[in-house]
């Protein structure tokens, strides 16, 4: 159900969806290996059709603990029915900060970064940092060869990151990072 939807999506809105196939399951595990149960509240962003969302539940994320944000009509009511217990809002990431939620630990996002106008990235990523507690963790993936924030972006919020291990077996192949505000 999760590939059609996903290709039909592609085929529709090619500009919004920015990737050539879903998440694989090996990326989905690589984006929620800093998932603690110290961590908090999770919000995901970008979830698109759910890979990511699976293995955040999976490792120990409580459904009332994590918000998943997808801007896609389609891709939201999936997700609504595939995750009912957990909140699912259908907004922009632009809105995070406004977000009337306390003790998020972590921001995983499937965005398609690199490919959003800086000011736009700006506005995700301020919203992210403004959601989460101090020490709170943005892991976001790209298939390029640098980071997937723009360097303005991560000098202006003050971000230190480091990278997880490459996922050969996702299509592209994609590198995941973790971000956090230097100390």
């Amino acid at each position: 159900m999760s590939f059609p939807l996903f290709m039909w999506q592609l085929v529709r809105h090619p500009k919004t969806i920015s990737a050539i196939a879903p998440s694989s399951k090996r990326l989905a595990l690589q984006m929620v290996s800093e998932i603690t149960p110290e961590t908090g509240r999770v919000v995901e962003i970008g979830a698109g059709t759910g890979v990511i969302t699976r293995q955040i539940l999976a490792a120990g994320v409580k459904p009332e603990d994590l918000s998943i944000v997808e801007m896609n009509p389609k891709f939201c009511r999936a997700l609504k029915v595939r995750f009912p217990d957990c909140n699912v809002l259908e907004m922009d990431a632009q809105a995070l900060g406004s977000l009337p939620l306390e003790n998020v630990g972590m921001v995983i996002s499937g965005l398609p970064l690199l490919s959003i106008p800086e000011p736009v990235q700006q506005n995700i990523i301020d919203g992210a940092f403004a959601l989460m507690v101090k020490g709170g963790k943005y892991v976001q993936f790209t298939y390029g060869p640098k980071p997937p924030i723009a360097p303005e972006v991560r000098a202006a919020n003050g971000l230190e990151w480091r990278m997880l291990k490459k996922v050969w077996l996702n299509l592209p192949p994609a590198m995941p990072y973790v971000f956090s505000q230097k100390s």
